[in-house]
């Protein structure tokens, strides 16, 4: 299967079929991989990519240019761009990115932690949500004695 084939990777960001990252390209540092993405058809342009990610377009062209470092980049503007590719149909993760800057990936941004438990505390029957409420109050309380 070719990049332009493949289908959108999971939400959480979990490859199942490359867990140790896409073998295919080992070692891609983070202009490699964005030129990769930006080849494929359903991509955009760099300048696309910036506006859509939240990234002025020159902090883009000097990771591209590699006259910038990488190192440092805000989780959350590594986030922003592989959401942006997943917005134009390309197969990413968060992984790729982090791996790209040389960088392990953190856990859940808070935005994601809060949906997932929101999604969850909705499932529940009202009677469980009120004792779910009661636990978190407990826990807090403990938390600020400690």
């Amino acid at each position: 299967m070719t990049n332009r084939q493949r289908p959108l990777s999971p939400p959480d960001g979990d490859d199942p079929v490359h867990p140790g990252g896409d073998p295919e390209h080992p070692g891609e540092d983070l202009a490699a991989l964005i030129e990769r993405l930006l080849a494929l058809p359903q991509s955009g342009t760099q300048k696309d990519l910036a506006k859509e990610a939240g990234i002025s377009y020159q902090t883009l062209n000097a990771w591209m240019n590699r006259t910038r470092g990488t190192s440092r980049i805000a989780p959350e503007k590594l986030r922003a761009m592989v959401e942006v590719f997943r917005r134009w149909g390309v197969r990413t993760t968060p992984k790729e990115f982090f791996e790209a800057v040389g960088r392990p990936v953190p856990g859940p941004s808070r935005d994601e932690r809060e949906a997932r438990l929101l999604k969850l505390y909705r499932q529940l029957p009202e009677a469980r949500q009120r004792a779910l409420v009661k636990d978190a109050e407990a826990m807090l309380q403990v938390s600020r004695i400690t």
